[in-house]
């Protein structure tokens, strides 16, 4: 089986899907100039590379572009892959899908709609993204998502025929960078509640900010740590001015200083008002920590609701406040709730598990084709784990 790996972004998803997929076949990855040189370091010896150009101007219409489509077409074309797999996040997926119809076309969906908040209804980019939506679910010939709730809405919303959807875990893509800096031994500094990643309004990060007077009220000692950035902080600044309990880091987190963050902090909390799924949830597994999140897209999907963490309605402020304050309450569980996450990481939600059913899926594009080694466990199971969703 030879498989070409396709990505605009989301380096580290590619490359770690790469590098075990690379097992099992021929692999070809094709990344962008555009910032890729912080992660390449992390790709396989047994991954075939090609880097191709990308930076601003390639965002333009013009020869420049036209000329990188035709270099990324090219590079696969004398690879002759008998898949062709992408990552589903920009509008060069257009002018490029219908170059490669010649190929099984794979796509993996880490947002199937935009978020609320990021839609602009005559914003040029919002047009483009949701034509790249549209080309990626009409083109490929299999789509992967990362949750039961997130298929539903592509075969219930979009009318994709459902055998065309498969269900993967979003897998521990986001963790390797940040373990490469965590410091053996060190543990929770104080009663820390982390929320970190992207702000952008759907993130419900202002009902974090409205639980945290019924947190300390009950752990005076407790604090609210924001590490990250996106839109406008200063809606959120003026919420937390002047209260003690807070901690903010109003920037890109480097890799090293969000490795100490994770360790610091006893619990991770997503009081997400919509998702799809997040990057956000494995990383904190991946550093023993229990999460908390809101019952909205694919999340409690992730999460075993009093095993690995808690999962709470969203836009309610004393209902997660009310999760968290047990948890920074009870070292202890905290301990063993983050011990579970970390053992579901390193099983259902293992590079290993995911590749096996994506080559199960591509077997059935090209069953004559395949030519590289057997994974070691051929069955493919489409699974999602269930959460116990409780109030």
């Amino acid at each position: 089986m030879r498989v070409a790996c396709l990505a605009f972004w989301f380096y580290d998803y590619t490359i770690q899907m790469a590098n075990e997929l690379a097992r099992h076949a021929d692999v070809l990855l094709l990344l962008p100039d555009y910032r890729s040189e912080e992660y390449v370091g992390n790709i396989d010896p047994e991954v075939k590379v090609h880097i191709f150009r990308y930076s601003q101007e390639h965002g333009r219409p013009g020869p420049s572009r036209y000329s990188m489509l035709r270099d990324i077409v090219a590079a696969i074309h004398d690879f002759g892959p008998d898949v062709v797999h992408f990552q589903v996040n920009n509008p060069m997926l257009c002018p490029l899908l219908p170059m490669l119809r010649k190929y099984p076309l794979v796509a993996t969906f880490h947002d199937i709609e935009p978020h609320p908040g990021e839609d602009r209804l005559l914003d040029i980019g919002s047009l483009l993204y949701r034509l790249t939506l549209f080309v990626s679910r009409v083109l490929p010939d299999r789509i992967f998502v990362h949750g039961k709730a997130l298929r539903e809405i592509l075969v219930e919303n979009y009318h994709i025929p459902g055998e065309k959807v498969h269900i993967i875990p979003i897998g521990e893509h986001e963790v390797t960078p940040f373990k490469k800096f965590e410091q053996r031994g060190r543990d929770p500094d104080g009663l820390r509640v982390l929320f970190f990643g992207r702000i952008h309004r759907y993130k419900g990060l202002d009902y974090l900010i409205r639980a945290e007077p019924l947190i300390t009220r009950e752990v005076p000692d407790a604090r609210i740590v924001i590490a990250g950035t996106g839109e406008d902080f200063s809606r959120y600044a003026e919420m937390v001015a002047g209260r003690d309990a807070f901690e903010v880091y109003n920037y890109r987190i480097p890799y090293e200083e969000g490795a100490r963050l994770f360790q610091q902090a006893s619990v991770v909390a997503l009081p997400y008002l919509e998702a799809s799924q997040s990057g956000v949830i494995p990383t904190a597994y991946g550093f023993k920590r229990p999460v908390v999140v809101t019952d909205v897209g694919s999340l409690p999907e992730v999460v075993e609701h009093g095993k690995t963490g808690y999962i709470v309605p969203p836009r309610d402020p004393e209902a997660l406040a009310c999760a968290l304050v047990s948890l920074l309450k009870d070292p202890m569980a905290c301990r063993r709730m983050g011990e579970q996450g970390y053992t579901k990481l390193k099983t259902d939600m293992a590079w290993p598990t995911i590749a096996r059913s994506i080559l199960a899926v591509y077997s059935e594009l090209a069953p004559a084709q395949g030519r590289g080694k057997p994974p070691a466990d051929e069955a493919f199971v489409e699974t999602a784990p269930t959460a116990r969703r409780e109030r």
